[in-house]
């Protein structure tokens, strides 16, 4: 017999589901908390604004955070609209009714919801994370409404009855568990509420009824209208005995200079209700910038620049973005974005929402369109949070060409510390590649920036299409002075992110090809010259087989050509495509693999016009001719790469060798 009905969810099952796993961090109750509060404030001024209310002239908003540490408390208040019976009868004691819907469907035609928090009514639960036992006082703002009083020990069950609160707005109060007794400690509670509640659009204050009074001891002049004060303090007149040049003593009269006067300062809120990124660009000062920079990341460093984005439609965003200044041999290249929802912190770097190569980056982005899951704690997949993600990626590289277009010098000088980010970005989003194709620049020999056609115009006339570049300017120098020496230029690429970018590049160019300096020899390092005759071509051949053997490496490419620069004896090459191969089993950890099943092996290039190169020619059978073959070897690889220590050893030891021949 088939059966039809409707499924039910039982409250006694989901109830420990709320309260233990419905939030990653149990310190955030102090955001959903404070987060209702703030919605209470949000919904009292609308009904101000639209008329259904009348503040009172002295009427300040307010959140009140009060911990007890004597009686394991933590009480939170606002001033806010407060609830009924009915009220709290629908909104609490029905779990994930959310009040702020009801509002909103209520005056859909009067208001927008881009500020009101809370959506989904499970924020008031978290508080049993923590607490065996929770309290509501609350007393609506409606005329003749009665206070009510709510509690329950985190069961199923609940009491409910009038309550005895006068002042309108809404009291919890949290009777905290054995374990979590931490939160009732004012520097804690402190700290949560700054993770959190940094920039909540309500003041918070934070008070704890058993710390000592602090007080000051000031001019009654510097006394604020908002000062409290205790008590008045005269100074009384001192009395004391002086001594006289002639040895007489006389009694001196001092009067006080000033009446004094005891006072405890106004509590200062925790958070900042207007934060920069809230305000208009053309309303900042560069110096409000990077204060914000500075007590949000607490990095002392000065951002390079920063790119402040400011949208309304078609969603709502505001945020800052900062470039920070990295040290790359030294700092983790990782940035911060924090993610906030109506200036409630969110999460760091939620990549739905920040592109993944913005991660390098340090800012806020303030989004009240986010579609976020019930705790408020991540996003659910939308095609909604993809267009953002795309906003925010074009306004970076809007950013980033315009300062090329019109900032020319700056861009230049910011250029050794954000293109790794550039490239990075460029590697990882094709739309961002694309729109910075023609404004990444490379740094050539002389330390000049040059675009990309620029670079390929340098040696147009002698390798059309062709870009040569340096990874190590020391190790390199010999070939440096070679493209020197022939009028030729050179860019210098050595940060890691620079060798799949190049590849990545000549996918995005067809006909563009990097090639490092130091790769195959081109016919420009070489004298012109005829064919070598019979006799020559047998010279190299001899030379050729004392390296071989002298090396013991038969599997040695050897190639002796007469090279313009004398003074060169010896070097190494390496295909372009056999370096790549080699970085590639880098990357992959492969090393452990023959690099000659890859075509890898280096070719040694031997000067015939070098008098060493031609004394070992007319002396292959000399005593001493492997010793100087093995120098000229490792003197070539130096030019290229490290030795391996085996190797470094011995040149050492070869190196005194020879020094002693000549003493």
């Amino acid at each position: 017999m088939g059966t039809h009905g409707n499924l039910s969810i039982n409250s006694e099952n989901i109830f420990p589901i709320i309260k233990k796993w419905l939030y990653s961090d149990h310190d955030i109750f102090f955001r959903e908390l404070i987060s209702n509060g703030c919605d209470a404030i949000t919904k009292l001024k609308k009904l101000e604004v639209m008329g259904e209310y009348q503040l009172p002239d002295d009427n300040k908003f307010k959140i009140e955070v009060i911990v007890n540490d004597k009686e394991k408390t933590l009480t939170f208040i606002d001033n806010g609209i407060g609830m009924t019976a009915d009220e709290v009868n629908e909104y609490i004691n029905q779990i994930a009714f959310s009040g702020a819907e009801a509002f909103l469907k209520q005056y859909k035609d009067k208001t927008s919801e881009d500020q009101i928090i809370g959506h989904f009514g499970l924020g008031f639960y978290s508080a049993f994370m923590v607490a065996d036992k929770v309290t509501i006082d609350t007393l609506s703002f409606k005329d003749g409404a009665k206070a009510v009083h709510w509690e329950c020990d985190g069961g199923t069950e609940f009491d409910m009855d009038e309550g005895d609160r006068t002042e309108r707005g809404t009291k919890i109060t949290l009777y905290l568990n054995d374990d979590s007794l931490e939160f009732a400690n004012e520097y804690r509670a402190k700290e949560v509420i700054m993770k959190y509640c940094s920039f909540m659009p309500t003041e918070i204050y934070l008070t704890n009824p058993n710390a000592e009074v602090q007080y000051d001891t000031i001019d009654p002049s510097e006394v604020l209208e908002s000062d409290t004060v205790i008590e008045t303090v005269v100074e009384p007149e001192k009395i004391e005995e002086k001594e006289n040049e002639d040895g007489t003593k006389e009694t001196v009269v001092i009067t006080p200079e000033m009446t004094k006067t005891k006072i405890v300062r106004r509590p200062v809120a925790l958070n900042d209700t207007t934060p920069l990124w809230t305000k208009h660009p053309n309303d900042c000062t560069e110096e409000e910038y990077k204060d914000f920079y500075r007590s949000v990341f607490h990095d002392f460093k000065e951002p390079l620049f920063w790119i402040h984005l400011n949208m309304d439609y078609p969603f709502n965003l505001k945020g800052i973005l900062y470039f920070p200044k990295i040290n790359t041999e030294y700092d983790s290249i990782e940035g911060t974005i924090k993610l906030y929802n109506n200036q409630v912190f969110i999460a760091d770097n939620i990549k739905e929402v920040i592109p993944e190569f913005l991660m390098l980056l340090k800012g806020v982005i303030d989004c009240p369109d986010l579609p976020l899951n019930v705790s408020r704690s991540a996003l659910q997949n939308d095609g909604f949070v993809k267009k953002i993600s795309d906003y925010i990626t074009k306004k970076v590289a809007d950013k980033l060409s315009g300062m090329c277009k019109t900032e020319k010098e700056s861009y230049e000088k910011y250029w050794d510390d954000i293109n790794p980010f550039i490239k990075f970005g460029c590697l990882k989003d094709d739309k961002f590649c694309e729109k910075m194709n023609d404004y990444i620049l490379f740094k050539n020999l002389d330390g000049k920036y040059l675009t990309l056609p620029e670079c390929l115009e340098e040696n147009k006339e002698k390798h059309e299409n062709t870009v040569f570049y340096v990874t190590d300017e020391i190790a390199q120098g010999q070939y440096i002075k070679m493209f020197k020496d022939e009028g030729m230029d050179a860019v210098i690429l050595k940060h890691n992110i620079d060798q799949p970018f190049i590849t990545h590049l000549e996918t995005k160019n067809e006909s563009v090809k990097f090639q490092r300096i130091d790769a195959d020899l081109t016919d420009n390092f070489k004298e012109a010259e005829e064919e070598a005759s019979e006799e020559t071509k047998a010279s190299y051949d001899k030379l050729t087989e004392l390296f071989k053997k002298s090396l013991n490496n038969d599997k040695l490419e050897i190639k002796v050509e007469k090279l313009k620069n004398e003074k060169i004896s010896s070097m190494v090459t390496l295909s372009e495509e056999s370096r790549r191969m080699q970085d590639m089993m880098k990357m992959y950890g492969m090393m452990g693999m023959d690099p000659s099943m890859f075509g890898t092996n280096l070719t040694l290039v031997l000067n015939a016009n070098n008098d060493l190169v031609k004394h070992l020619m007319n002396n292959v059978e000399s005593e001493n001719a492997s010793l100087f073959c093995e120098q000229l070897y490792d003197l070539a690889v130096l030019q290229h790469e490290q030795l391996n220590p085996d190797a470094m050893a011995k040149f050492v030891e070869r190196s005194n060798k020879i020094m002693m021949l000549l003493v």
